[in-house]
């Protein structure tokens, strides 16, 4: 599986619990061997595999982190209403925010530049190490910034760069650090 932050290898074990549509796919993290596990059902009547449970705990986490985005940076769940009519308008107006930053910043990223990443772990870095793409909480600031005059433009056009470039030499040794050494090697 692929997580954030690279690979995680993980060990699977299932097993059969006394309804034969529930599963209990079992995860032990091969570095940590911090242990996880999950009840899946399954439709009745139909045979399953374990790789297929592996497949689906793999599409949850994004999910997962995805609401949790929407929380902390859109106010998904800061809502203080009573009616049902008013908490559908609070979501479907977070959601929109959302879905609007999500598809700029998607936009954005297909025009990007391809990040140049280290092959070794003593290569140098180039004189312009770039920028990031922009994210959508990047995408979120500038919409807000947009909106509100508080500082002049270049001020917050400065620190955008700033914050991307950051995250460019962050990626980079994220990725020389995940580059094997002679010591390993040999």
């Amino acid at each position: 599986m692929t997580g954030s932050k690279g690979e995680r290898a993980y060990a699977w074990a299932w097993l059969a619990t006394t309804s034969p549509q529930h599963f209990l796919p079992i995860r032990k993290h091969l570095v940590t061997g911090e242990p996880a596990y999950r009840s899946c059902p399954v439709p009745s009547g139909r045979p399953v595999a374990l790789m297929a449970l592996v497949r689906v705990a793999g599409l949850r986490w994004p999910i997962e982190e995805g609401f949790e985005f929407g929380k902390d940076h859109f106010g998904l769940d800061h809502s203080q209403v009573r009616l049902y009519t008013a908490l559908l308008r609070h979501i479907v107006l977070t959601l929109a925010a959302l879905t609007v930053c999500a598809v700029t910043a998607a936009q954005a990223k297909t025009h990007a530049p391809a990040p140049i990443l280290p092959t070794t772990p003593d290569q140098n870095p180039p004189d312009d190490i770039g920028l990031i793409a922009f994210t959508v909480a990047e995408v979120k600031r500038l919409f807000i910034l947009a909106t509100r005059r508080l500082l002049p433009e270049t001020h917050h056009l400065h620190w955008t760069w700033w914050r991307r470039r950051h995250q460019a030499r962050a990626r980079r040794y994220h990725h020389v650090l995940d580059q094997p050494t002679e010591a390993m090697t040999t």
